[in-house]
C-alpha cells in the first residue's frame, strides 16, 4: 500500500468520524411555566409563582432529574426563571436567559452540532413552547397553549441529528 493511498484512508476514517461526532443525540425538555400570581395584588406585568406553582416547580425539578439537564434557558421574566430554578438549583446550573421572540436563534444554539450539551431545559410561554417544539419537529404540530393549561412537559429526543420522538404528558 502506497503511502498517499494510507493517508487518504486516514483522512477518509477521520472525516466520517467527525461527521458522526456532529450529528449528536439530544434530549430537550420543554415546559411552560407554572402557575403565576393572579391575585389583585400580583404584578400584572411580570408576576411571580403562585404557592400552587411553586409546588408545581419543585415537582418539574423531580421529574427532570433523570434527564440532569446540562444546560437551562428560561425567558426573562419572573415566572420562567422561578419554574426553572428548584431544577438549577439541584444540577448546580446557572440559568441562561434566551429571548422568546428569537426562537430560531434558540434552536440554533441548542442544535449546533458543535455544542457537546446533550440535555436541555427550555421554559417558556403558552405561545414560545408549542412553536420550539414545532421548529424542532420541522413540522406544525403543536398549538398554543390556552392561558389557563399549565403542567404539560414535551420531552424531544433528537438521534444522530434527527428527530426521534417526541413525547408529551402531564406533570
Amino acid at each position: 500500500m502506497s503511502k498517499f493511498t494510507v493517508i487518504w484512508i486516514f483522512l477518509t476514517i477521520s472525516m466520517l468520524g467527525a461527521n458522526e461526532s456532529l450529528a449528536q443525540n439530544k434530549t430537550i425538555i420543554l415546559v411552560r411555566h407554572v402557575e403565576k400570581d393572579s391575585s389583585p395584588t400580583a404584578d400584572k406585568v411580570d408576576p411571580d409563582l403562585s404557592e400552587e406553582g411553586k409546588a408545581r416547580a419543585e415537582r418539574l425539578a423531580k421529574l427532570v432529574k433523570r434527564y440532569k439537564p446540562h444546560e437551562i434557558f428560561s425567558t426573562p421574566f419572573k415566572r420562567t426563571r422561578q419554574t426553572a430554578e428548584p431544577v438549577a438549583k439541584r444540577r448546580k446550573k446557572e440559568i441562561q436567559t434566551y429571548d422568546g421572540s428569537k426562537p430560531t436563534d434558540l434552536v440554533q444554539t441548542i442544535m449546533d452540532p458543535a455544542s457537546k450539551t446533550v440535555h436541555y431545559l427550555v421554559v417558556g410561554h403558552s405561545n414560545t413552547i408549542p412553536s420550539l417544539a414545532n421548529l424542532l419537529a420541522k413540522k406544525e404540530i403543536f398549538r398554543n397553549l390556552l392561558e389557563t393549561e399549565y403542567g404539560v412537559i414535551w420531552v424531544i429526543r433528537i438521534r444522530r441529528g434527527v428527530l426521534d420522538r417526541i413525547e408529551v404528558r402531564p406533570y
